[in-house]
This record gives C-alpha cells, structure tokens and sequence, in this order.
C-alpha cells in the first residue's frame, strides 16, 4: 500500500487516494444523484395522493411547501456550508485559533431573532422569491432593484467562489488537474438534480450531503483527539489568543466590538434576506416546521467548534511547521485515517460543494424566472416558467464556470471579497428589517436607499479596502456604520412624504396582537413543541460556548 502522506519538516504532504478511496467517493457520488430525483418525485406523487394541489412551478421552485423541519434546517446547513467549510475553518483556526467560530455561535442567535420577528412575514405573504417580498411591503422598483444584485451576487460571488475552493480542494489532492475541468465537473455534479427536480431534489440532496459532513466531521475529529499528546499540550502550542473567542477592540481580523456592528449584520442578510438561504424556510410545510428547521440549524452550527475548528487547533501540536494551512484538513485525513475511511471524508468535502452550488443554482433560477420573466411576462404558462428555470439554471452555470478560474488570478482581490459584503449588504439588512418594524417606512425611501448607499458602498470598498496597501477601515465597523447610515435614510426620506397606504403595509409589518395572538395559541402546547422555549434552550447554549472559550 502506498504511503497516505508524508509531512515531515513541515513541507507540503504528498496524497495518495487508493482505489478503494475511489470507489467509495464514486458511490457516493452516484447514489447521491440518483436518490434525490427519486426521493422528490415519490414526495410529489404523495403530496398529490393527499389531496394536496400545488402549481407546477411551486413544485419546482418551492418543492411544493411541502418540507418538514429535518429537512429545512439540514437543507439551510448544507446551503451554508461550501467547498472550503472543511479545509477553511480547519486552516482558519491553524492561523487565526478559535475565533472564528464567532461567525457560527453568531448563526444560532441571528436564527433566532430570524424566527420570532421575520420568517412569518414571509410566509404570510405566500411569496416565492424575497424581491418579491419586497414589491408586496414596497413597490416594484425595490423588487427589481434587490433582484439584480441577487442576481449577482449569486452568479459572480457565491456560486464563483464555491467553485473556485472547491477546485482548490481537488488540486490539491489532484495537482495535474486545470482548474477548469475540476470546476466543470464539480458544476455539473450539482446541476444534474437541481435542472432536473427543482427545489423538492435539492433540499432531499442537501439533508443527505448534510448528514455525510457532520459524520465525516465527527471522525476526524476523533482521530484528531486520539492522535494528540494531550489537551494541555495543545493549549499551550496554541497560546491564550488562539484559545480565546473574543479578541481585543484593535485586532485586525475580529475585533470584539466588530460582533456586533459588522457579524451580526453581515449574518443578518445572509440568514434572513438572501434568497440563497430563505427559499429553504420558504418550503416549509408551515410556520412551525419552518422555525424548527431553522432552530435545528442553529444547533449544528454550534457544533462546528468541535467538528471543524479544534481539529485545526489541535493540528498546531501535530503540524507545527505546515507551509500552508490549506493544507491542515487534507493533512489529518490522510495521515490519521484508513483507506476506506479517506474516501467518505472526501465525498463529504464534495458533498459540501455540490451543496452550495445546487442551492445558488436554484435560488439563480427562481429569481430569473419569478422576479424577471413573470413579472415583465405575468401570462406565462407554469409549464413555460418551469422551462426558463432550467435555462437559467445552465446560464447561471455557465457564467460561473467561465468565471471561477479567474479569481485564482486575483488572489488579494478574492479575499477582500470575504469583506465586500460589509459594504454592501447593511442597506439590504435596513430595507427589509426596519420595513418589517416600522409601518412608516415608504416605497421611495426603500428603492433610494438600495439604488444610493449599495453603489456607494462597493465605491467606499474600493478606496478604503482594494487601493490603499493597508485597508483605511476594519471591514467589520464599517458594516456597522453604513447600517446606521441606511437606518438614518430611510426614516429621513419617509418622513418627508405621506406615510404608506395601509394595504401595503397592514400584514407586513409588525404589531403587538401578533404576540398576543400567538402566546394564546401557544398555550398547552408541549416545550417540545414550543419554538420559544427550544430558542431559550439554544440562545442558552450558545452562551454557555461563548463564556466558556472567551
């Protein structure tokens, strides 16, 4: 048999997949195709034995609302995760300790606060996409607006760079590659279910590919834990700033207060308005399975801590002189675990990918086909706006394979990517968030906000962050200063005109017998059952982490 990898004097390991890595990787990759297509079309045919009658396209886009809570909150973790949740946190923490995890314990809170005050809005409005929201609480200016930069940043960031670290992680097991080809591959394995069977195959594929990554995380984590000297041993390689969670006002990468003017905004598009994400919960078979989905989410993200970055701490007593953290996932699978075992790591790490690139590729299609084509088209037949989702579907593909290899040329420019979104999404975070809270909130306000402070952003990103050699502002205060500027426009311009028809905002914005009504409702029902108490549960949990690592 031939060596797994060679790691000595802390070079680059060399890797050898055997064929029995191969084989397992290949059956998974088959079994994962074909169950989903399957799965979804048994889930429709008894959806329809049952009585329960649903428009072609809201089959296809929405799985017919018809998902119970495993499978949502499952579905919103493997959307989460990407190519590089494995070789990205692990690396992450091999450099920066265990900080990182902020951006997970922060998903559990922000999950929360997603339930109690958002998720019934959508789902009252009965809507498909959040640009469509928007139109039903704002106008359509604000819908098509929001739509394009969805768009965007599906095509030209999230489906881009999920590819582009995806074909980083089979470089590295497979160097002679081009980087084209493991970006071609990788997009096709994810479109072949989502073309096909619409959203119902995605979030069935996503609950499989979920499950395989936590399991693969747990055993490397424990061959992790076997294979060091002791825990003592690796808080002290690691040294107190890489084991605490919060970090001083001034460092550059997390600054405490940065939790919570740039984290938690941040976190706040990506869980509630962003298509990408939301459209899970927005198959939910009710409100109730919607919550617990996006709670069971929450929980599993917490998890992370132990399935993926303490691996990476640990590593530092393992590995002190990797040349490359990149390297520190790819390492302990192929140092520390069997043939066999290799390959169903491995399958998770494409698992992971082919998850992320599913769920943009859907999410691309609905917004092309609900809040383009059906709104400049409203005559267009369900089976002809099903037809325009699978066309989307590969003309988003194609974009994103085209541009994926590029970003390897632009290395600075790529991770400045992961703070563009400070600059640009808080006004998205204001419109939808303060539109909810405040019934004065009007369509203008909404659709000068997104059309002012969004180029102004991405202008502000360019001459603080890209051209000075050192960035002029931590991207993170930054978030928290241009939601407050957002904040300030919109009640600024609202005031100035006549307060909102009624009609527009009567069942969209919240008030007061909401609570009431549902703490009635809410009476003799199970804690079990009871999504407040199952959110005290996890924001107590989630404190308990916090306490414990700060």
């Amino acid at each position: 048999m031939l060596p797994a990898s060679t790691t000595s004097g802390g070079g680059m390991p060399e890797f050898t997949v055997t064929g029995l890595d191969l084989a397992v990787i290949i059956g998974y990759l088959v079994l994962s195709r074909i169950i989903p297509l399957v799965a979804s079309a048994r889930m429709k045919k008894k959806a329809k034995a049952g009585g329960k009658e649903t428009d072609e396209s809201e089959d296809y886009f929405l799985g017919g609302r018809n998902f119970i809570w495993p499978f949502v909150g499952l579905s919103l973790v493997a959307t989460n995760m990407s190519g590089a949740t494995f070789v990205g946190l692990a690396g992450g923490a091999y450099d920066q300790g265990i900080s990182i995890f902020a951006y997970e314990w922060m998903s559990a809170v922000i999950l929360v606060i997603f339930i109690f005050f958002i998720l019934p809005f959508y789902l009252r409005s009965k809507v498909f996409t959040l640009p469509e929201y928007l139109e039903n609480r704002y106008d359509r200016r604000s819908r098509m607006a929001f739509a394009g930069f969805n768009l965007f940043a599906n095509m030209f960031i999230d489906m881009a760079a999920a590819l582009f670290a995806g074909a980083v992680v089979v470089k590295v097991l497979y160097p002679d590659i081009p980087m084209i080809v493991s970006v071609a591959v990788l997009a096709i394995l994810a479109a072949v279910y989502t073309v096909i069977g619409g959203l119902g195959a995605v979030m069935i594929s996503d609950s499989i590919q979920a499950t395989v990554t936590i399991i693969g995380g747990v055993i490397v984590l424990i061959a992790t834990f076997n294979a060091i000297e002791s825990w003592d041993a690796v808080v002290q390689t690691a040294g107190d700033e890489k084991m605490s969670l919060i970090l001083p006002a001034d460092h550059p990468d997390l600054p405490w207060p940065g939790l919570i003017t740039g984290v938690l905004i941040i976190g706040l598009y990506y869980w509630t308005t962003n298509q990408l994400v939301v459209q899970r919960t927005l198959g939910a078979r009710s409100l109730d399975h919607g919550r617990w989905g996006s709670l069971l989410a929450g929980l599993i993200k917490l998890s992370f801590l132990f399935l993926f970055i303490l691996p990476g701490v640990m590593a530092l007593s393992l590995y002190p002189e990797l040349e490359s953290s990149d390297t520190v996932f790819p390492t302990l699978v192929f140092d520390l675990l069997p043939v066999g075992l290799r390959g169903l790591i491995l399958a998770a790490v494409i698992a992971a990918i082919t998850s992320t690139v599913d769920s943009i590729l859907n999410s691309a299609s609905t917004i092309v086909t609900m809040d383009f084509v059906k709104t400049l088209r409203p005559d267009t037949s369900q089976r002809r706006l099903v037809f325009s989702g699978r066309v989307s579907t590969v003309v988003a593909l194609v974009v994103a394979i085209v541009w994926a290899p590029f970003i390897a040329q632009f290395d600075t420019l790529y991770q400045y990517l992961q703070s563009v979104l400070s600059f640009l999404v808080p006004p998205v975070v204001a419109v939808f968030l303060v539109g909810i809270a405040s019934k004065r909130i009007s369509a203008t306000a909404a659709f000068l906000t997104l059309v002012i402070l969004q180029p102004l952003g991405l202008a502000l990103f360019i001459v603080t962050q890209v051209l000075p050699e050192e960035p002029t502002i931590q991207f993170l205060y930054a978030a928290g200063i241009s939601f407050g500027l957002s904040v300030l426009m919109l009640f600024g311009i609202s005031l100035l005109g006549p307060s909102p028809d009624e009609s527009k905002t009567g069942e969209l914005t919240w008030k007061k017998k909401y609570w009431t009504e549902e703490s009635k409702e809410l009476r003799g029902t199970p804690f079990w059952a009871n999504y407040r108490f199952l959110s005290i549960g996890l924001l107590a949990l989630t404190a308990f982490l916090v306490v414990v690592y700060a």
